[in-house]
């Protein structure tokens, strides 16, 4: 939309608005003269002030109103206020765009007066002001159209009448469509926007009277926003005009900005009126940033004088994205630093027959308008020789001659090929004719329509009927939601060096806010960025944080500015840019990267590791060595070293040592429910029947040598029944401990997770922990009675004494399983099998070498030992332990 200028800030102009608000409000219909004593039948009535003629006007059975910005200034003096003041005058350069808007009001107008279905018989009129960009005038024209421009006329009591416009096409610009409203919305009077796109205006409380056939900034403010997110920018710079369109713009898209996660760096404001300084501030501020993206969210006399700031000294390049208003407006092109612009302008559209309309500029239509003979020789730079000449140029110099030829002139109201912002008004315009025919027409059943043009048709009437409207015209839709917005779609459009090497607009996408969320953006061709690049540039204020990463929001400063910090043990982030890391579940580990959450190794001692393949070839080599011994001994079984060492205890003897070298193959492999309950009960009850048969020998050793003594009959109450019963009774206890710990609360296969937190340890619960400790103290306990009873055996004197041996023997038994407590509770996950196991060995390799190695020895190596006699031979030495 085209924004005002605000001189509100001037005292002289000040009092300008004072004055005319007084002039037209308080007193703007004013009593002349009243009924004499004759008495008078009607009442005279004078307009205050110096009434501003049309730009363009009609006659006609209903008359449109329409105002444009096609001057960019009011001429202000100073006010002395001991005068009537001046008539309000505009000055500065016309603008050929707003002119175009304003010939296409008067196109439609007489498009329609020659329509045979759409008011036929009925004559539009139009009365078509300039406001100058400015509220005063915008104001002033908004009183004209509503009291008439008649100075007197006479009523039957009173100084009141009806407004002269059915209905109000314009502004150009929110400000002063907004003052413009707050004088003719009391009256009811209609005024159908095409340019005036500030949010505020869809407050139908406020503007109960307001429509508009351009979308409210609310969708552009969402639509850039979605813009900017989609192209990956999160750290950008913004800048506004202050005034209404700039600063509800910029504050929609600053709301749209934070919730798609954008951070702004700055966000300036500034308007034309402002000093140098003020515009200057502005540029640097623009030059310093680090932002390289600038949503400009401003009118186009505004951003004129930004650009021509910045381009007057070296810039940085930047990516400007840019609002409707000075996006599409061709003048803006001629700034090659804003060369790869972006942002979304109205659709482009056809109107048949408007360019030959607008090229129809005969003599005497240039000489009988004062604006078109402005145009006119502001655009050939020559001089009419009608009154003053608008250019400057002395007549001397050059006077039009008539070989200006407006089919080749370059200017903003020849250029047809962008029609944008013309086609809302050529909406506006036949929106309203279609409210007013819905009141003063009707279709006769041979369907022809019948319209009364006498009919008294009020502006509250229009109004009423402009919110049912619905129509089609040149294929364009044009209705009005319940806010008097129209349904927002949008082009993307691009500013490119076409092959011309001119700079030129180039659609590339499209929105459309009626589609659903993820369907409203649609990229159609290729953009050129800033530097006629095709790479997208980047504007970020710190980089992306890459998977396996989480952002830190740095102190002190926006969201947008952050350190990656990697994810914490056990955590992920698999997106890039997370927020938070997240934990991965119970049996699952992050990879190396942090991105995945991968299943966590299972770990048990297997029997093809290398710890399990030694364990293995100890217990298996244990177990052949038990078996090796007992051939042996079974080949002597009637040598004297085997029979003296009660062979019977020593076959049962090995072969529970060949038990205990085996079982401890149970605990390799991956835990299951009978392995575990396997594991502990074969290694209880083969331990304690090794033990047992130790036990047995011991006794026996003891009970032999007091059988030497005289009068002993001691052997007979330990014959070999009681020491297979000894045996029995002993394993019997272990059995019951080790069933009872089955039945009540049986070892179990368990995933370890807490030991290592990156890997899994399968391992076997032992159930009850008192079963397991009373299997080992069982063990222990056997253990210990029999290392003190061989300890008391020990000085028996003949070779045939073993008690030394199973002293020695119970010595490294108790002291592996001792030293196995401490290390079983310390060792982790698998290491904890491999010391039970290491122990079940170590204690079982004991037993074996020092009870059978040394007769295995004298057997094979020495048979001349293998005697009775020398067995029976008293120890040279008495040795002492």
């Amino acid at each position: 939309m085209r924004l005002s200028p605000a001189p509100a800030l001037d005292p002289s102009l000040a009092g300008s608005l004072v004055l005319l608000h007084l002039a037209v409000v308080a007193g703007g219909l004013a009593l002349l003269s009243s009924a004499s004593a004759s008495g008078l039948e009607s009442v005279r009535c004078r307009l205050q002030g110096t009434p501003r003629p049309p730009a363009f006007s009609q006659d006609g059975d209903f008359v449109i109103g329409g105002v444009f910005s096609i001057h960019n200034y009011m001429h202000t003096v100073d006010r002395s206020y001991t005068s009537m003041p001046e008539p309000l005058q505009c000055t500065g350069s016309l603008d050929s765009r707003e002119l175009r808007f304003s010939r296409a009001l008067v196109f439609a107008v007489e498009e329609i007066n020659n329509s045979s279905y759409l008011l036929p018989g009925v004559t539009l009129g139009y009365q078509v002001h300039d406001s100058c960009s400015s509220v005063p005038m915008a104001v002033k024209v908004a009183f004209q159209l509503a009291n008439g421009l008649d100075p007197m006329f006479d009523t039957g009591e009173q100084c009141s009448g009806s407004a002269t416009v059915t209905a109000i096409v314009g502004e150009s610009g929110s400000t002063p469509t907004i003052s413009m409203l707050r004088i003719i919305g009391p009256f009811g009077i209609p005024q159908v926007s095409h340019f005036s796109t500030c949010a505020c205006l869809s407050d139908k409380k406020q503007y109960p009277t307001f429509f508009r056939t351009i979308p409210s900034d609310q969708f552009q403010a969402a639509a850039l926003a979605h813009l900017i997110r989609h192209f990956g920018w999160t750290w950008i710079g913004a800048v506004r005009s202050d005034s209404d369109y700039g600063n509800n713009g910029m504050a929609a898209f600053l709301q749209a900005a934070q919730e798609e996660g954008i951070c702004v760096e700055y966000s300036e404001a500034f308007y034309r009126t402002n000093p140098l300084s003020r515009v200057q501030r502005v540029a640097d501020v623009i030059r310093s940033s680090t932002a390289r993206v600038v949503v400009a969210f401003a009118a186009i006399g505004d951003m004129r004088i930004l650009l021509r700031e910045l381009d007057r000294l070296p810039s940085p390049p930047r990516q400007w994205i840019g609002s409707e208003t000075w996006l599409t407006d061709p003048d803006m092109l001629r700034f090659g630093l804003c060369a790869g612009a972006i942002g979304f302008g109205i659709q482009r559209s056809v109107i048949p027959g408007l360019r030959d309309f607008l090229l129809d500029l005969s003599p005497q239509k240039v000489s009988n308008s004062p604006l078109l003979t402005e145009f006119w020789e502001r655009a050939f730079g020559c001089w009419l020789g009608i009154g003053t000449s608008s250019t400057g140029v002395g007549v001397e110099e050059k006077v039009c001659d008539g070989s200006e030829d407006i089919q080749q002139l370059q200017v903003p109201y020849t250029d047809t090929s962008q029609l944008r912002v013309t086609n809302m008004v050529y909406k506006a315009v036949y929106a309203i004719a279609h409210a007013i025919h819905s009141i003063v027409c009707e279709e006769r059943e041979n369907s022809t329509v019948k319209c009364d043009k006498s009919l008294h048709v009020k502006p509250t009437q229009v109004l009423e009927r402009l919110r049912r409207v619905n129509f089609s015209r040149n294929g364009y839709q044009v209705s009005f939601d319940a806010n008097g917005d129209p349904v927002a779609t949008y082009e993307l459009v691009n500013w490119q060096i076409g092959e011309s090497g001119k700079m030129e607009f180039v659609t590339v996408g499209r929105y459309d806010a009626s589609l659903p969320p993820d369907q409203r953006f649609d990229m159609e061709r290729e953009i050129t960025w800033v530097k006629n690049s095709t790479q997208v540039p980047v504007s970020v204020c710190s980089e992306s944080c890459p998977p396996g990463t989480r952002k830190a929001v740095q102190k002190g400063k926006p969201v947008c500015c952050y350190d990656c910090i990697q994810c914490a043990e056990g955590e992920i982030s698999n997106n890039t840019d997370s927020s938070d890391c997240l934990i991965c579940p119970e049996e699952y580990w992050p990879n190396a990267e942090r991105d995945r959450c991968i299943l966590k190794p299972v770990e048990f001692l297997s029997f093809h590791e290398v710890l399990g393949i030694i364990l293995t070839a100890c217990s298996v080599g244990g177990a052949c060595l038990a078996i090796a011994t007992a051939t042996v001994f079974y080949r002597h079984r009637t040598s004297a070293i085997v029979r003296a060492n009660n062979s019977e205890l020593s076959f049962l003897l090995l072969f529970s040592l060949t038990l205990c070298f085996l079982c401890s193959l149970t605990f390799i492999g991956r835990p299951s429910e009978w392995s575990c309950m396997l594991r502990h009960t074969a290694f209880g009850i083969t331990f304690v029947l090794c033990i047992s048969c130790v036990l047995g020998k011991t006794i026996v050793v003891l009970m032999a040598f007091r059988a030497t003594l005289p009068g002993s009959n001691v052997m007979k109450w330990f014959g070999p029944p009681q020491q297979r019963l000894t045996v029995v009774s002993f394993t019997f206890v272990q059995t019951l401990i080790c069933t009872l710990w089955l039945v009540l609360s049986p070892p179990f296969p368990i995933k370890n997770l807490t030991t290592y937190k990156e890997k899994i340890i399968l391992e076997c619960d032992v159930g009850s922990t008192i079963g397991f400790w009373a299997v080992l103290g069982y063990i222990g306990f056997l253990a210990l009675l029999c290392f003190v009873l061989a300890f008391l055996g020990r000085k028996l004197p003949d070779n045939f004494n073993e008690a030394k041996f199973i002293t020695f023997s119970m010595l490294i038994f108790c002291a592996v399983w001792i030293t196995f407590i401490p290390a079983y509770v310390s060792s982790p996950g698998k290491f904890t099998v491999a010391v039970e196991i290491f122990a079940i060995i170590t204690s079982s390799f004991g037993l074996f070498f020092l009870l059978f190695v040394p007769k295995c020895f004298i057997i094979l190596f020495r048979p001349e030992k293998n005697t009775k006699k020398h067995l029976m031979e008293k120890t040279s030495n008495d040795i002492r332990y």
